[in-house]
């Protein structure tokens, strides 16, 4: 597997373990803001801020704190993925293994990353989700610049082709 399998397994496990740790500190401070929420729900009584009944403000916090929680239940698989991926890495350089243990490294290895890629992308879901807690319009526009900011990570190399063109 070499160097690359290394280097990709420790960058993404170290991203994987960043986005556990911003999950668990946005709970918790989504479970800090619950406790004044409903006392200061009469300062957002413009229609910018959208519908602010208790059955509305309940749906917000708990959709935002359960795409956190899930967020964090598939970082904390891939890590786990991950560092057992790093125990098959290096326990087949030691030793010459089977080609079925070469595929259940590589099947370990690719549930890792998958977990880590969901984990990614349902704490970036969370962010309008969190914004629709000030009103539709803030939670509109961070979804247009979600989209936006998810399509330049997954079509990186479109993005580059186009604006090699343009500087030439």
């Amino acid at each position: 597997m070499g160097m690359l399998a290394v280097q990709s397994l420790r960058n993404t496990l170290m991203g994987t373990t960043l986005t556990a740790v911003i999950t668990i500190l946005v709970v918790v401070s989504l479970a800090a803001l619950i406790n004044n929420a409903y006392s200061a729900t009469h300062t957002f009584s413009s229609a910018i801020f959208g519908s602010q009944s208790p059955m509305i403000f309940a749906l917000k916090y708990g959709s935002a704190a359960l795409a956190l929680s899930i967020s964090f239940l598939c970082s904390s698989m891939a890590i786990a993925f991950l560092i057992d991926a790093n125990f098959l890495i290096n326990a087949s350089g030691d030793h010459e293994f089977s080609s079925s243990s070469s595929e259940h490294t590589h099947s370990i290895f690719e549930k890792g990353f998958v977990l880590a890629l969901i984990s990614n992308r349902m704490l970036c879901i969370t962010f309008p989700v969190l914004l629709w807690m000030l009103g539709p319009i803030p939670a509109c526009l961070s979804s247009m610049a979600l989209v936006w900011g998810l399509y330049g990570l997954d079509f990186a190399g479109k993005l580059a082709k186009s604006n090699k063109q343009s500087i030439s």
